[in-house]
């Protein structure tokens, strides 16, 4: 298989592109404080309309911004510290995929990282951020290995104080079509797997004078369904779920000694460039980009970096989603239509994942390198 094509300059203008110019332009506090000085430098009196339009748009945009960071805070609290030297990471599904990228994030900075998956990652075009790196061969949705899996990593590197469950698996079929082994095993990796990790780990992060922090990787399917991804849908949307329920458990009265050091994180993105998805092609790649799985882990370990819980949704189109339920029942099947969501997984083919990342892993590396 030849390597990706490069894409055309065209196909990088997105919807998130634009609202990035914009939110680091026009609506940034600094840049917006800076159109009343402008009218002053040129001679505009406080009195003009130019000057007091100027002054009420920077505090309106100065006021949401401040807003945002209150928000933040009095939803998920103050940030934790981290601590490089004893902290470890834990990434399930980490041999390829989102997860390799966050591994090999983690890898490089020297990181103690763990990695729990049932291959191993590939040994041609491996990184140095790999170099590092202890991989244990596990099947996540199996709690017995998992809780083996946990006293290995224990032995060897400490305490896992950073969860990233991340183990995915897809089957692209309709509801007919699927066996009940192809379900079950869908559940197990997708869903059960989140379980499993979160009783072996959780107690050692409660323990933990530093906290933890716990990151979910569902997907916008969770929030949307879709056709021909009934249980892909299913297993995410019962992540969201779990993690609400979780975030609930952590901030109750009753909750664990420690809880309140824990940090959690929602991943709910769109569709990745992963070999997951390789064979699917997106509806509109201006509304709805492909998100590079190098964009999405930078954005995951920038949070975690920071000690901060939160959501993290890409493209633009996963953080808004949630009002598509708002909408009457009519209006929800004409934007259903329109988008070409359920008619993509009809002509959905799962690739020969080997072959695609052989294919991308130069890149890649490129990328996760800058």
């Amino acid at each position: 298989m030849s390597p990706p094509r490069e894409k055309p300059w065209h196909a990088h203008l997105t919807i998130d592109l634009l609202a990035r110019i914009l939110q680091r332009s026009i609506f940034h506090p600094f840049i917006a404080c800076l159109f009343p000085l402008c009218q002053r430098a040129v001679g505009s009196p406080y009195s003009s309309s130019a000057v007091i339009v100027t002054c009420t748009y920077a505090a309106l945009v100065t006021l949401v911004w401040l807003l945002g960071i209150l928000n933040q805070r009095a939803a998920y609290g103050a940030p934790r510290e981290l601590d490089w030297e004893t902290e470890v990471v834990v990434i399930t599904g980490g041999a390829s995929g989102l997860g390799r990228v966050m591994t090999e994030m983690f890898g490089m900075r020297g990181a103690s990282v763990a990695v729990l998956d049932v291959r191993e990652p590939e040994t041609q075009g491996r990184s140095e951020g790999l170099a590092g790196v202890r991989f244990y061969q596990c099947d996540v949705g199996d709690a017995a290995l998992v809780e083996k899996a946990k006293e290995l990593i224990e032995k060897d590197l400490g305490t896992p104080t950073i969860v990233i469950n991340n183990a995915g698996i897809v089957n692209g079929k309709s509801i007919l079509t699927l066996s009940a082994t192809e379900v079950e095993n869908n559940f197990r990796v997708n869903t059960l797997s989140h379980f499993h990790t979160l009783r072996a780990f959780l107690p050692g992060m409660l323990a933990s004078e530093s906290g933890g922090t716990i990151v979910t990787v569902a997907s916008v399917l969770g929030k949307l369904g879709a056709s021909h991804l009934s249980d892909y849908s299913a297993s995410k949307a019962a992540l969201i779920a779990m993690h609400a329920s979780l975030r609930a458990e952590l901030a109750s009265p009753n909750a664990p000694v420690g809880a309140d050091n824990l940090r959690t994180i929602l991943v709910t993105p769109g569709q990745l460039s992963t070999p997951l998805f390789a064979g699917l092609e997106t509806p509109s790649t201006f509304l709805g980009p492909v998100v590079e799985p190098v964009e999405l882990a930078r954005e995951i370990v920038r949070m975690i970096d920071l000690g901060e819980s939160g959501e993290i949704s890409m493209p633009l189109y996963a953080r808004w989603v949630d009002w598509l339920a708002v909408l009457p029942a009519a209006l929800q099947k004409l934007v259903r239509g329109v988008s070409g969501m359920d008619r993509a997984m009809e002509n959905f083919k799962i690739v020969d994942t080997a072959e695609v990342k052989k294919a991308s892993s130069a890149a890649t590396e490129e990328k996760v390198k800058s």
